[in-house]
């Protein structure tokens, strides 16, 4: 067995970085960006009003100004502003040639073209004037290549003269059930055999990561019929569930052995998910995940969608670990890393049960997995402990 974030770092490297494409802004949410984007252009490109008001001079208090004009956002002021003047202003308008600060509509009392300021003030310099380039300026570093294209980021590369930023192309992803126990979900069971539910939870755990999932069925417990599947699949990632242990029926390895695949790993030092494999196939990853399926849950919230995350351009693409407060009381730990399913609330995280890698409801209701180390100390109320979102 090999530790965890070995394993995690041996898949990634399996996985080659997708060819850079161009996409719109409007459709960027979800990727990372493929390059550095550098601004365009400055902003703000003039000295610019944060509020209502009027533009002065500085030098000119303590006034009174004779009110010459108005410059509102995208409409400024042509002229320029000379002593004792004032030009109206709106927030997001340039400010007048000869202006320097803002002297807010609520501090002055205006007489037909004239203003006074209604008390002694003290008014700094550059009072509410967004100076030019106090954002950013052209040729400045706005986002990294590997940064994750949020909201903000998209409105801040709109800003720098952006419409189109580069990305990776969206991987393909191919999930492969294993199992002649398994009919489809909706079909009758019967007592001797499962819905599959693997495919539809892998398929829902990747939805928002900017990928194309092919779900291939389910394919028969048979060495031919498993060879014949890999062969067909054309994915940047073959992902099976179910068969990667060694009972006489588990042939995904072998089959993959005969179909050409190089195993890279097998068996991480984890629970659940001891069974996960990983190798390549001609230019596919291969991710060979256990059939209970809470071990094929908590492997594809640690490995599928940090492989795809990677491949799509992620520079952090592992899920990130958070602390919280333990309520209730957890076993010292052996020589795997165990992931606990968890009721996180506020600051404050519970474990549910039961604990079993098949037990379907616990699984539903946890939004957190506890992470706890090899050989940690038994873990009581009151103490930090260290989790992932799983929701």
């Amino acid at each position: 067995m090999i530790a965890l974030d070995e394993a995690q770092a041996r898949l990634i490297s399996l996985g080659r970085e997708m060819p850079v494409e161009t996409i719109q802004l409007i459709d960027a949410a979800g990727r990372w960006a493929a390059e550095d984007i550098i601004a365009k252009r400055t902003q703000p490109a003039r000295d610019l009003s944060a509020m209502d008001g009027y533009a002065i001079a500085h030098t000119d208090l303590p006034g009174p100004w004779r009110v010459i004009g108005e410059s509102a956002a995208g409409r400024r002021f042509g002229g320029a502003i000379g002593k004792g003047e004032a030009v109206r202003i709106f927030t997001g308008a340039a400010l007048p040639t000869g202006s320097d600060c803002i002297i807010i509509q609520e501090d002055v009392t205006r007489d037909g073209d004239m203003i006074a300021i209604n008390a002694a003030l003290t008014v700094p310099p550059a009072q509410h004037v967004r100076r030019t380039g106090s954002d950013f300026v052209s040729g400045q570093l706005m986002i990294s290549a590997g940064d994750p294209l949020t909201p903000a980021r998209i409105a801040l590369a709109a800003s720098g003269g952006y419409g189109a930023l580069p990305v990776r192309t969206r991987p393909v992803v191919a999930i492969i059930s294993t199992g002649d126990e398994l009919v489809p979900p909706g079909s009758d069971a019967g007592e001797d055999r499962l819905p599959s539910s693997n495919a539809v939870m892998i398929a829902a755990m990747l939805r928002d990561m900017p990928c194309d999932v092919i779900d291939m069925g389910i394919v028969p417990d048979t060495l031919d019929a498993l060879v014949a599947t890999f062969q067909s699949a054309k994915a940047d990632i073959i992902v099976t569930s179910g068969g990667a242990s060694v009972g006489d029926h588990d042939l995904v390895r072998p089959a993959l052995i005969a179909a050409g695949a190089n195993i890279d790993f097998w068996k991480i030092a984890m629970r659940p998910g001891k069974p996960l494999m990983a190798g390549k196939l001609d230019q596919s990853v291969v991710l060979g995940l256990p059939g209970n399926p809470v071990s094929a849950y908590v492997t594809a919230l640690l490995f599928l969608r940090p492989l795809v995350a990677a491949m799509g351009g992620a520079r952090d693409p592992l899920p990130k670990r958070s602390t919280a407060i333990l309520e209730g009381n957890l076993p010292e730990t052996g020589p795997r890393t165990d992931h606990v399913r968890a009721i996180l609330s506020g600051g404050t995280i519970t474990p549910t049960g039961p604990n079993d890698s098949a037990a379907m409801l616990g699984l539903a209701s946890a939004n957190a997995l506890i992470v706890r180390l090899p050989h940690s100390p038994a873990a009581a109320p009151g103490d930090k402990i260290e989790y992932i979102n799983a929701s």
